[in-house]
């Protein structure tokens, strides 16, 4: 499992400097529905650090709502995963 989080957050991180440079330079955009997609299936730390790193999508106060909502999503499920008896 953690090498889906790895390799998902790698592909997260790679899609948010390619929407980054996209927007910068008018070119065709990735949608919010797929880098959504690739968080929830385990990008979602790479999602955080794409955002802080290329200041990219942090003053979308609803994308970042959706982002922290699947952040919290995965944490609370590893928690509970991890402490059921």
């Amino acid at each position: 499992m953690l090498i889906l989080y790895i390799v998902m957050s790698c592909a997260s991180l790679a899609l948010f400097f390619f929407d980054k440079w996209a927007a910068q330079s008018g070119a065709w955009r990735i949608p919010e529905l797929w880098l959504h997609f690739v968080e929830l299936i385990g990008g979602w730390p790479g999602a955080l650090l794409g955002a802080q790193v290329f200041k990219h999508k942090r003053q979308k106060s609803s994308y970042m709502m959706i982002l922290y909502g699947i952040s919290i999503l995965h944490v609370v499920f590893w928690v509970w995963y991890l402490t059921k008896s």
